[in-house]
């Protein structure tokens, strides 16, 4: 065979090979091979003796088993196996937190990522957030007699706190949480002098939407704080306020989000409390915080 000829043992993921393997290898082979695939960690820094008394064998065998996947060795079978652990534990990190930071930073490091990502979404989001949308849905919250809001999980952040806030200035707030039957039936308590305020960070949930669509049908104005330009969230509210970072795939892009996020929630009731301090009917309930009503 040609040097040409010869199969690259590392050009394709070596466990997938060995998965693919183990139902044509003889018996004492295929566990060897299994003791492999059931701790591939392990088998990443094992020595040849470890996996043949784990599997039951004679480490010859283990040493024909690296032969049969086209490696010269079982060193170099288990140093195949040690980079695609690698390579695994990347990609899996890399698919959650992203390629911003690395597992080898430090916590100065990070630190200062996360800070300059929170600084680069709040300047980015300030350039594009459309204000007067955000003013509009201020005007009909300061003048709703019920005003309902929802977010799920980490899109409950920030809208939490805009109904703790809202209430803290006398605004007749509800958070509403619940599975979609429960929340169908809130909807239908709805009424033309009501409004809704959702955040979808992703800008599609389908609760989310659901549940703008039936506020509308209601007569209750609706509001879709979201991530997502022209996704179904900013479709199905009457006002849609894009948040200023779009929705990303890995943490640290929802991270910047969030922190857009929080952004329009904290200018909407600032804007909320500005409207209801103008007003004598409608002043704060609060005492030394924003003013006192006396």
């Amino acid at each position: 065979m040609t040097p040409a000829q010869i199969p690259d043992p590392t050009a394709r993921p070596v466990l997938q090979s060995l998965r693919e393997a183990l139902p044509d290898l003889p018996a004492t082979m295929r566990r060897a091979g299994e003791a492999i695939l059931e701790d591939p960690l392990t088998a990443g820094s094992a020595s040849i003796t470890a996996i043949a008394e784990r599997s039951g064998v004679n480490p010859a065998t283990v040493s024909r088993l690296a032969a049969r996947l086209g490696f010269g060795g079982y060193p170099e079978l288990r140093s195949a196996i040690a980079l695609e652990n690698g390579r695994n534990a990347q990609s899996d990190w890399e698919r959650d937190i992203g390629g911003a930071i690395s597992p080898e930073d430090s916590a100065a490091e990070v630190l200062s990522t996360l800070a300059g990502a929170a600084a680069r979404a709040l300047r980015d989001a300030t350039a594009v957030i459309d204000v007067a949308q955000v003013e509009r849905a201020a005007r009909a919250i300061a003048g709703a007699e019920r005003v309902h809001l929802h977010g799920d999980w980490g899109d409950a952040i920030a809208i939490r706190e805009l109904h703790i806030r809202l209430q803290r200035i006398g605004v007749a707030a509800w958070f509403l949480e619940g599975g979609p039957s429960a929340l169908h039936a809130l909807a239908g308590t709805f009424t033309d002098r009501d409004v809704l305020v959702v955040l979808s960070r992703s800008g599609e949930d389908a609760t989310a939407t659901s549940l703008l669509a039936e506020a509308r049908a209601a007569g209750a104005a609706t509001v879709g704080l979201h991530g997502l330009p022209g996704g179904a969230v900013e479709r199905a509210a009457e006002i849609g306020v894009f948040t200023g970072i779009r929705n990303g795939e890995v943490w640290t892009q929802y991270y910047s989000g969030r922190a857009s996020d929080t952004l329009v929630a904290s200018l909407l009731w600032v804007l909320v409390a500005q409207l209801r301090s103008a007003d004598d009917s409608r002043r704060f309930i609060d005492t030394g915080v924003l003013g006192d009503p006396r």
